[in-house]
Parts: structure tokens; sequence; C-alpha cells
């Protein structure tokens, strides 16, 4: 590796009224290299690349890009410096087209002051090629799925042309075809002398991909090392402060009563033929590629679309299910891949967003009862260990573990029997995985019938008591989670 440095940041240090968010962190760049940034939500990892971006000034420390000192007090200067960044966030304007998005302020234009619309999807087109995105550029941005928008936020990352390229969870919504791709292009950017800040929960993408790892934890530095000299244990141990066993106890009831069975559902164009049955304490793994109609089905399932032949039967017992009031009325609970787009209402309170999903629970006469409200989300709150000051506190102030588990604790006031849970540890990290990893299999001991989907191999086989593998909106094939493997997997899928 090269000792040229790109980036120098030392001593950084921010205060937020009542809390020190960083305290003398430090992190230094190299060129050609991948420096991975790891810790808990709320260790300070997104203050810091906030404060390297520009977003927030620090109190103290200093930032050198290439030796000089630079106290960047916007974005555009970072950028204008050499400093783009992929943000979990997706930070897109819907109803605007991907090369409207993608070219935002940069868009080429004629001689006289209009855009040029053919160099515009030209060059939209050259750079959705890079991240293997194959949409039409003139597409509306709404009109794609989360894994196609979290591609094109990397393609227009991409676009800048930056020497320190910042990923913050970059493959928190895709598959794995489109997670190697993306590796080949951070190994062609690594070739050409760019740098990249790689921020994941993804222990095992840290390993692959990573120089050198950065951990923090409460706002601190507590160590930078090779990569090759941490293993998972240290690694964890040096983002929890403490051991963490990752093992989870499988439900292991596939003898239980059959609680829901699909067959034949279809809806053209999006999934074909789907037949699978889930039993009463069973957890049911679905794995597929980005595209294989996976979270489809599940909207079909859940009545957000309806499917357009098949059947669905509960207890043995035909459902017509048409929209989610319908599901939700027959015990059905969907926990969506995108907690903050379709989860959450963010400004609400913990309270609020808890009870949205049962208010009739909790009325009379067209009247909430807050004091009940009250009561059964604290209870809630308490029996999911969500880490709140207070109900009352907005629900976009905790941390995306909490979230996650504020979203569980809504479905779960429904008191429903089957639980769909779509990517439910997306971007949060090892230590709050573990816990929603044990209120799941605490559920399916319960008797909740509980279907995951996940893009996460490891997660996938952790909580699975049998797993089907979805391609091409069919089913693929059906493993034991006794005889699955990741070749097995992969095959099965692609």
């Amino acid at each position: 590796m090269t000792e040229t440095i790109l980036l120098s940041a030392k001593g950084i240090s921010k205060r937020f009224p009542g809390v020190q968010a960083l305290q003398d962190v430090s992190l230094t760049l190299h060129a050609g290299s991948v420096h991975a940034l790891c810790g808990e939500n709320g260790a300070g990892k997104s203050t810091l690349m906030n404060i390297l971006i520009g977003l927030y000034r620090r109190d103290e420390g200093e930032i050198r890009i290439k030796g000089e000192q630079v106290n960047f007090a916007s974005p555009r200067e970072a950028l204008r410096h050499g400093i783009s960044i992929i943000d979990q966030e997706l930070n897109v304007i819907t109803e605007m087209t991907i090369a409207e998005n993608m070219f935002l302020g940069r868009e080429p234009e004629r001689p006289v002051p209009f855009i040029d619309r053919a160099v515009l999807h030209k060059w939209t087109t050259e750079q959705l090629e890079r991240v293997g995105l194959d949409v039409d550029p003139r597409t509306k941005i709404r009109n794609l799925s989360l894994a196609q928008i979290q591609l094109f936020e990397i393609a227009r990352a991409l676009s800048h042309d930056s020497d320190i390229i910042i990923m913050d969870e970059p493959t928190s919504a895709l598959g794995e075809r489109e997670v190697e791709k993306l590796f080949e292009v951070i190994s062609l950017l690594r070739s050409k002398g760019r740098s990249i800040i790689y921020v994941s929960h993804k222990l095992e993408e840290v390993f692959r991909m990573a120089d050198t790892i950065t951990v923090l934890r409460d706002g601190r530095h507590v160590g930078t090392e090779e990569a090759g000299s941490l293993d998972r244990a240290k690694l964890i141990s040096m983002m929890v402060g403490r051991k963490l066993d990752e093992s989870v106890a499988k439900s292991g009831r596939l003898n239980g009563p059959e609680i829901l069975s699909v067959d034949h559902l279809t809806r053209l164009g999006e999934y074909n033929d789907i037949s699978l049955k889930l039993h009463k304490g069973e957890i049911l793994g679905i794995f597929g590629l980005m595209g294989s109609g996976r979270s489809e089905f599940l909207n079909g399932l859940f009545g957000i679309k309806r499917a357009e032949s098949g059947s669905i039967a509960i207890d043995g017992h035909e459902a017509r299910i048409e929209k989610p009031s319908d599901a939700k009325r027959l015990g059905i609970a969907y926990v969506t891949e995108d907690r903050k787009l379709s989860g959450l209402v963010l400004p609400c309170s913990v309270r609020e967003n808890v009870s949205v999903a049962a208010l009739q629970k909790l009325a009379r006469g067209g009247i909430l009862n807050t004091r009940k409200e009250k009561s059964a989300v604290q209870k809630l709150v308490a029996s999911l260990n969500i880490k709140t000051p207070s109900i009352r506190q907005p629900v976009r102030y905790l941390s995306g573990g909490n979230q996650q588990k504020v979203v569980l604790a809504k479905w779960l006031f429904t008191e429903p029997r089957i639980l769909i849970l779509d990517e439910p540890t997306r971007g949060i990290d090892v230590g709050a995985k573990r816990e929603i990893y044990s209120l799941i299999a605490k559920f399916a001991e319960s008797g909740y019938g509980i279907i995951v989907v996940s893009s996460e191999m490891p997660e996938i086989f952790a909580l699975s008591d049998r797993i089907i593998v979805f391609r091409e909106g069919r089913i693929a094939g059906e493993v034991g989670a006794a005889d699955a493997t990741q070749e097995r997997l992969l095959h099965l899928a692609s």
C-alpha cells in the first residue's frame, strides 16, 4: 500500500446540546486504500462523516486533504476538494428522472440556456453501466425499487470522479450480484489510487474489502488496526466493549400445525405460481437476488398489490386479501424493508408510531383512550427493550436498531399470528442485530408463524428452519436449514 496520505483528521471533537458526539477522534486515509469505519449505532460514525463532508463544523481538531488544512463550510466545498459520499439515507427527488437527479446542478447546456437532454441521458447511461444498473435514464425515481435507488446513489457519487469516496452502508439494500459489482468498482477505484472510507455493519464485507479498520465507540477512537490483524470476535469486542454471543436458538418446530398456505399465487411480471406453507412456530427464510420477486410477493401476500390469481389460506380456510386492512384483520403483520420510508412516521413520537396500526383497539365511540394507549405502549417498549428517554421522543432521534424495534412493536400491538419481516436488520449494528434475532426467535417460540426475507446469507442461515429461494419471480428451490450452504443458495438464486 502506498504511503501517500490523501486525508488526515486529527483530534476531531464535536458536541451537540447535551451530547458529546465525538471526542478526540483521528483517522488517516492513504491513497489507493479502503479504510473501514466500524462501530455501533450512536458511536459517532455519521457525525465524523458529516464533518468530513462539511455538513457539520467541528469544535476541535484539524483536517488536511493532501497536506492542505481545510475547513469545509458545505458539502459542495468538500466536493470541490475531491470528497463525495454515498449516503445511507437515500437523498433523491422522487418526481424527477434518474438523469435529472444524477446531474442536478451539473446539467449539460446547449448554446442557449437549455439542458441538452441527449447529452444528459448519454452521461447518465454511462454512469449507470458502471454499477450494472440497466434502466432507462428517463425513468422517474419513484418507479425504482429500493435496491435500484441504492445503485443509483452509488453511480451518482462515482460520477463526481472524486479522489475520496465515503460509502455509508452502500450494500444495505443490495443483493449478492449487485454487491459483487460494487466490489469490482471498488477494486478498480483502488487500483487507480482512489480511496474509500467504507462504513458497514456487515462485517463479512469489512474483512473482505478493507485494508485498515478504525473503530469508534461512544464517540471515542477505540483503535485503528490492519484488517489482517483482526478477527471477527476481536472486532466485535472493540465495537461493543464486550464479547457478544452471535448464536441464535432455532425454533425447530417444523411439525407445528399449518398456519398459512399459499397456492399458485401470481401477479404477472412480478411473481409467478408461488406455492408455500408456513407452520406455527416456524421461521421460513426467503432468499433471492435483486429482482427475484421476493418483495413483490410479500406485497401481494399483504394486499399492497393484489395477486391476480392463486389462493391464500389461513388455518385451512381460504382468505381473501385485496388490501392491507384485510391482511391485518386476518392476523398478518408486515415489517417492510425500508423502515424510514414505509415503516415509521419519523416526526411523530414513539407512542404515536407504536399505536398507529391498532387505534381501533384503543378507541370507544371514536374517542382515543390515551391512558390505555400510554400503558400499552410502555409495556411494549419495556418488553422489546427499546432505548428511548420517553415514549414522547420523536422516533427520528432513535438509533436504527431502536427504530426497527418500534416498527416491530407497532405490528405486535395488532396481535398478529403471522409476522412477515423484509430485511429486518437493514442498516443496524451487530449488537442491535443480535437483539432483533433474539426477539424473532422468541416470537417463534411463542407460536407466531414467521417469514424472513434477507439479502444476507448469514442472517438467513442463523434464523431459518427452512429456506425458499426465489429466482426471476418463481421459486427455484427449497433447502432445509441443516443442508443450506452459501454455494447451494447462490446456485439456486442465479
